[in-house]
């Protein structure tokens, strides 16, 4: 070997020492060959300490026949491999070592396997190379929980904490399908405040977003969980009860239009509310949820016109 050779040699090694990137050679029996300094830094393990050993017994928590799968693939196959952190989190538990990026305790890792022919021409080894992705992968879990939210807020009333109108449309059209093509039994409500108006003229919209607060939270407290309720906007509600017939339904919307009228809020001077209610069962001939919802709301105009605080059904 001649002095430019053994300097490109000592460069070679000095790179695979220092380079961010853990590097790991095996051989057929799966001992360590190859320990980087990568390596020795996560692991806390030195190559005097690993060399020659077992891969699998010197790191007993690897997952050890999923890896062995990978590394059967290099030996017998001669085609390289690779694995994303989206797919397994880590393949060596090491301790993520910026903590300051992000909530990570692990860290998360891709990895290649490379197979490696010795001179003959032969897959004698196998090369682990590991990539620490701790910092990608905590943005885009970052990136994938404030889409989540932000999908989450979209569907929710700012005010009330109820189902929006949009996303009310989307579950009305959805159970509607639902009756059509299994013939079952659901009921729509639609509610409306008594002189809603008189309340934010005379007590201010404050008042106002107290009165819808206190309604939805007694909707909420009154109705199943399988049951949708919805802001429709103002002061104007929704109730889907799910696999309700309309007689059911009425008893529970009278019990709910007399939970309202005797709810009192703690104001000065205290101040009591009533709601008017159209109730529409579904049934074969009505045409779609556009309709569904029309049938309700019409019921509810003529409990306004009839004198209010009372309901109607059609």
């Amino acid at each position: 070997m001649d002095n430019q050779q053994f300097a490109q040699l000592h460069w070679l090694t000095q790179l695979l020492q220092g380079i961010e990137v853990g590097l790991v050679v095996i051989d057929r029996d799966y001992k360590i060959q190859l320990w980087n300094g990568f390596m020795e830094n996560h692991s806390g393990l030195s190559s005097k300490q690993v060399l020659t050993h077992s891969l699998f017994e010197r790191f007993p928590e690897l997952p050890q026949q999923w890896l062995l799968s990978k590394l059967e693939s290099a030996f017998l196959l001669e085609s390289r491999s690779f694995t994303v952190w989206e797919q397994r989190p880590w393949v060596f538990s090491f301790a993520n070592s910026r903590p300051i990026t992000g909530g990570l305790e692990k860290m998360h890792q891709n990895m290649t396997v490379q197979p490696l022919k010795n001179s003959h021409g032969d897959i004698s080894h196998a090369a682990l190379i590991i990539y620490d992705v701790s910092v990608q992968a905590q943005d885009r879990m970052m990136l994938s929980n404030a889409n989540g939210r932000l999908e989450q807020l979209s569907q929710i009333d700012g005010l009330t904490g109820l189902t929006n109108r949009r996303q009310w449309e989307t579950l009305l059209n959805h159970e509607f399908n639902r009756c059509s093509r299994y013939d079952q039994a659901s009921t729509l409500l639609v509610l409306d405040i008594d002189h809603f108006k008189q309340v934010n003229d005379k007590r201010g919209h404050a008042v106002g977003d107290q009165v819808l607060v206190g309604l939805a939270n007694l909707l909420q407290q009154r109705l199943r969980k399988s049951d949708v309720i919805a802001r429709y906007g103002g002061e104007e509600f929704v109730i889907l009860l799910t696999e309700t017939a309309p007689q059911q339904a009425r008893m529970l919307a009278e019990r709910i239009r007399q939970a309202v009228e005797e709810m009192v809020f703690d104001l000065d001077p205290p101040l009591q509310i009533t709601i008017s209610l159209g109730v529409c069962g579904f049934n074969g001939n009505i045409g779609s949820a556009n309709q569904w919802f029309e049938l309700a709301d019409q019921a509810l105009y003529r409990s306004k016109n009839e004198g209010r605080n009372r309901l109607t059904v059609v």
